[in-house]
């Protein structure tokens, strides 16, 4: 079960669940999402983005889509902001801290890339991709905390 970073339940909150990487010496094996596991919602569609080393991109709202967000290669902080609470958290992930970051519908985030040349993440989302289903707005809509 993942530690709630935001929200009330598990059901509602966003959720950072630590992730097994086992190693093998031909190389790693990544764990990411089992359906048995409770921050798995239903299957949508799994993609890839990359972030630049030292650029941010966001804000983006999902009204629908519960992303589970992993870092299988480099590093990124996200930021989650709920309005509600007017709290924004943040999260590093990729490297040795190898995790999944759930956020349910209503939050809003933002994601920033630390190493050259590449940041890696993985959503496995709930729904398929809807361009009426998410809202865009400026960085500077929402305070996001300065990255090293």
């Amino acid at each position: 079960m993942g530690k709630i970073l935001i929200g009330e339940t598990q059901s509602d909150g966003v959720l950072l669940t630590p992730l097994r990487r086992i190693h093998h010496p031909k190389g790693d094996i990544y764990h990411a999402l089992k359906a048995s596991e409770g921050a798995f919602e239903q299957f949508g569609e799994a993609y890839f983005t990359t972030i630049t080393a030292n650029e941010t991109k966001g804000w983006k709202q999902h009204t629908r889509m519960v992303m589970n967000l992993v870092v299988p290669v480099g590093r990124a902080t996200f930021f989650v902001h709920c309005e509600r609470r007017d709290r924004t958290v943040s999260v590093e992930l990729g490297g040795e801290d190898y995790a999944r970051l759930t956020v349910p519908p209503g939050y809003w985030m933002a994601f920033h890339g630390h190493q050259n040349p590449l940041n890696l993440v993985l959503n496995i989302a709930s729904i398929e991709h809807d361009p009426d289903e998410a809202v865009d707005v400026p960085l500077d809509r929402f305070q996001v905390p300065k990255c090293p």
